[in-house]
């Protein structure tokens, strides 16, 4: 609330009663701009990225329509999601990110807490509604909507790229040639990214204070937990933190051995990024995303793979591994146990061996013989 009552937000904070403008229909919409800017800010306390991101997209909606927010209609939405659609030809996924600032900037406009109505019908006999509705915009019908050939990686194909990784520090060693401290720093960071179950920025963001002991687990010493402070954020919020557990000892050993052996010398004068470029500067994902293609492509595996695919072994070898479910979940940092489960995508063994638990217990015979009793 600002001054006596009135709402952050409220046209009467953005434009004088009575007061008429040269370009009006310009002024009552950058009011409202303004107004749900600062409502976002203040009321929602949204992250500036947020609502800047937020406010540019209205101002693309109107540019397209060509009108002020109190002559939009559901078919001026309409023929925007077909631009998106056929034009720009973008995912569902991303054209959804495009439609909830318009539904929200339509649902602050038309509240009569803030009185852009009352403003509207007083200046132009008209006033804004919402236009975008369930039954004109992409529903949310499944948790992942991201490209499918995205996958885990097979355990041989994760032997592989890290075998591979660590067989180029060797030839650098033997070569005596430079590149053998950053392909070191790679080959661990691509463990480290799988045994904890890591995104692309979580990894990269990481500091050497982020690892700490577990009294459960006295033998990873300082290494038994790992604190990611980088968590990925909810819309408009700050970045979720999360305490992973650390369950494999040679990946314990590998980030021990960089920490202790390769990180002293490379390290930056007063920082604690664990990940250095070769300029002296924090990784960034970018390069994590360079390197793995390059050795995906070396190694023939799938195009599609990217960094991202070792979270989704992590979670799937996990699974397979006979691991609890909300356990997976928390070390990953999911919200919901569903989102969870389209990272796992387990092997054929695993699953026949499923099928044959479901039919012995189905038909009453053994898994261990497949016979009758």
């Amino acid at each position: 609330m600002v001054g006596s009552g009135v709402p952050l937000g409220s046209s009467s904070l953005h434009l004088a009663p009575g007061v008429s403008f040269l370009d009006e229909e310009g002024a009552v919409f950058q009011g409202m701009l303004d107004g749900w800017a600062m409502q976002q800010r203040g009321g929602r306390n949204l992250k500036e990225k947020s609502v800047g991101g937020a406010l540019a997209l209205v101002r693309e909606f109107q540019r397209f329509t060509g009108e002020w927010p109190w002559r939009w209609t559901a078919g001026d939405f309409d023929q925007w999601m077909m631009h998106l659609v056929s034009v720009k030809q973008l995912a569902p996924s991303t054209i959804r990110t495009y439609q909830h600032p318009i539904r929200a900037f339509c649902r602050y406009v038309c509240s009569p807490h803030y009185g852009w109505v009352e403003e509207c019908l007083n200046r132009f006999g008209t006033h804004p509604m919402q236009i975008c509705h369930e039954w004109n915009s992409v529903a949310h019908l499944q948790e992942h909507e991201g490209r499918p050939g995205r996958r885990p990686l097979t355990r041989d194909e994760l032997q592989r790229l890290l075998d591979r990784a660590d067989a180029v520090v060797e030839e650098c060693l033997d070569a005596r040639r430079k590149g053998a401290l950053p392909a070191y720093r790679d080959a661990t960071l691509l463990k480290i990214m799988y045994a904890w179950g890591l995104r692309i920025t979580e990894a990269v963001s990481l500091d050497v204070t982020d690892f700490y002991a577990n009294a459960h687990a006295p033998e990873f010493g300082r290494y038994g937990m790992l604190q990611v402070r980088n968590g990925k954020a909810p819309a408009g919020g700050s970045p979720k933190r999360r305490s992973v557990v650390s369950l494999l000892p040679w990946a314990v050993e590998a980030v021990e051995d960089y920490v202790e052996n390769v990180w002293p010398g490379v390290r930056a004068k007063g920082s604690n990024a664990l990940w250095l470029s070769e300029r002296g500067t924090r990784m960034r994902p970018r390069e994590l995303q360079e390197r793995f293609a390059a050795l995906r492509d070396e190694l023939g595996l799938d195009g599609a793979l990217s960094p991202h695919a070792l979270r989704h072994s992590y979670v799937t070898h996990m699974v397979e591994d006979g691991l609890d479910p909300a356990f997976i979940q928390r070390q990953v940092g999911h919200a919901y146990q569903s989102t969870t489960a389209i990272y796992t995508g387990v092997s054929t063994d695993f699953a026949n061996k499923l099928m044959r638990e479901a039919l012995s217990r189905a038909l009453g015979t053994s898994t261990a013989t497949g016979g009758t009793d």
